[in-house]
């Protein structure tokens, strides 16, 4: 009787263990996923500040442009030796499963304005209905339910599609002064809820934040 009573209680005591163990495993495995989010996402946003701090006003282009789906933008390559200019876009698109992701894309290096027009043309076409050669050069950063882009020109804050957002004059005058970027994460992230990044101008002598 008493070995059976011996027996019961070690098997209790192992399974106590077993799932104090799992337990331990499951929170280790939530912590570890939530770090790589939060990874993820700086580094995203980090790509971010690197492409508006590399744009490059060239004559008879467009440095920066923002139709409410997707941001196109003309910006130096960071190779060595300089390979070019390179065009970039970001947008968001849903799914196979229907959730919203973040996306960037980038072109080879482009040398003439012929390369850069077909390179632009390009980003516009992989923001509403990419084929295959346009998904060769996309990459998937994170879930995203929503964003809105903003500039800062004149003292103030104001959707680049308005008139007070659009620009008149040279290329290097299309760069507003600041670029706030609101983007909106969905639940069960390690982050969830509205987010907002500011990019002043270097030109200005700001910083970013």
């Amino acid at each position: 009787m008493e070995l059976l009573v011996a027996i019961s209680v070690m098997a209790l005591i192992a399974i106590l263990s077993w799932r104090g163990l799992d337990g331990m495993v499951r929170a280790q495995e939530s912590t570890r996923q939530r770090a790589d989010e939060m990874l993820v996402l700086q580094a995203a946003l980090g790509q971010w500040g690197t492409d508006l701090d590399a744009l490059m006003p060239v004559a008879n282009t467009t440095p920066l442009d923002w139709d409410g789906q997707v941001l196109r933008l003309t910006r130096r390559s960071s190779a060595v030796p300089d390979e070019g200019a390179l065009v970039v876009a970001w947008t968001r698109r849903n799914n196979n499963q229907g959730v919203g992701q973040w996306l960037r894309w980038q072109s080879p290096p482009v040398r003439t304005r012929a390369d850069w027009r077909q390179a632009w043309e390009q980003a516009a076409q992989w923001a509403r209905t990419p084929g295959d050669a346009e998904r060769r050069y996309e990459v998937t950063l994170l879930p995203l339910d929503s964003w809105q882009i903003f500039y800062y020109r004149g003292g103030a804050w104001s959707n680049p599609q308005s008139s007070t957002g659009t620009p008149s004059g040279d290329s290097t005058s299309a760069i507003p002064d600041g670029i706030r970027l609101q983007i909106t994460l969905p639940p069960g992230q390690a982050l969830a809820g509205q987010l907002t990044r500011d990019w002043v101008n270097p030109v200005l002598g700001g910083g970013r934040s």
